[in-house]
């Protein structure tokens, strides 16, 4: 139920709508008295007045940010750190986008050396649906590894693995092309741990010349030139914003579709019974 902000709106949200911390965190936050309104400490379940009420975190103010709400598809080149700015003087993906009228932010990171599809947003709730840990919407990633792999090597990618102390979840995998001196790989996984598909990589012995993101579940980078943005369409922000909720079909049919060119896109629907069926959708763009 939507509150009416005529009688306050509760704090958790409010900061978490701002992007400044997720409702959990805003909740510890005013529990360990680090939060003000007014002056005073407030505690979980405290209602403010965004236009009127004065909030520290701190001992600094929080300034409000826009209601109007942005949302946009970065192309990341490499030599890009995913942060806003950097205490290092490296270039930032805040600097390819600082003709955006609205603060945005990168939902999620991709390193230094990696490129490719990056959601930007001033939305907070959509920034932690995409990054909550039981929202599973697939990232797809093509990989351009030195040498030729055999299948029988692409195995060991694709099946549980210990990296940094923590068991990974088996990824899907599939050659896309193999070029005797370098070979593309296309790569779907559910979960995006720091580094993960390089540290897997080391693991696996592959030498990675190249790590493009390509698509995030539907919503797929295609031609954007590196370097550029673009709004979502609104079929892309409802598919994000439902958390995946109308995602591809499971098993091998899904990474096949995932990995299909637009022109050959396939949606899926959920009928009553609860099974999932196939329409084919051409060429038509999501909005």
């Amino acid at each position: 139920m939507e509150e009416n902000n005529n009688e306050g709106i509760r704090l958790q949200k409010y900061l978490s709508e701002q992007g400044i911390m997720s409702r959990r965190a805003a909740e510890k936050a005013m529990t360990d008295g680090l939060i003000r309104v007014n002056g005073k400490k407030v505690l979980p379940g405290a209602k403010i007045y965004p236009d009127s009420d004065v909030i520290e975190y701190k001992g600094t103010v929080i300034e409000g940010a826009s209601t109007e709400k942005a949302y946009l598809m970065l192309n990341k080149p490499a030599g890009y750190v995913t942060t806003m700015s950097d205490d290092l003087g490296r270039k930032c993906v805040a600097d390819l986008v600082d003709e955006v009228k609205l603060r945005v932010w990168p939902v999620g990171r991709l390193d230094y050396d990696s490129e490719g599809l990056l959601i930007m947003t001033n939305d907070g709730e959509l920034t932690n649906l995409l990054t909550h840990p039981r929202h599973e919407i697939p990232k797809i990633y093509q990989l351009t590894l030195k040498g030729s792999i055999t299948e029988e090597q692409l195995n060991l990618m694709k099946r549980p693995m210990l990296i940094d102390g923590y068991c990974i979840r088996p990824v899907e995998a599939r050659i896309i092309s193999d070029r005797g001196t370098s070979t593309i790989v296309e790569v779907m996984l559910r979960e995006g741990r720091n580094r993960q598909i390089r540290k897997m990589c080391d693991v696996c012995g592959f030498d990675v010349k190249r790590l493009r993101r390509v698509a995030v579940g539907k919503v797929e980078l295609g031609d954007l030139p590196q370097g550029k943005w673009r709004e979502l369409t609104k079929a892309e922000k409802a598919y994000l914003m439902s958390g995946g909720a109308e995602d591809y079909l499971g098993g091998d049919k899904k990474f096949d579709v995932l990995a299909r060119k637009a022109s050959e896109k396939r949606t899926y629907r959920v009928k009553s019974d609860g099974k999932r069926r196939s329409r084919y959708s051409g060429n038509k763009k999501y909005d």
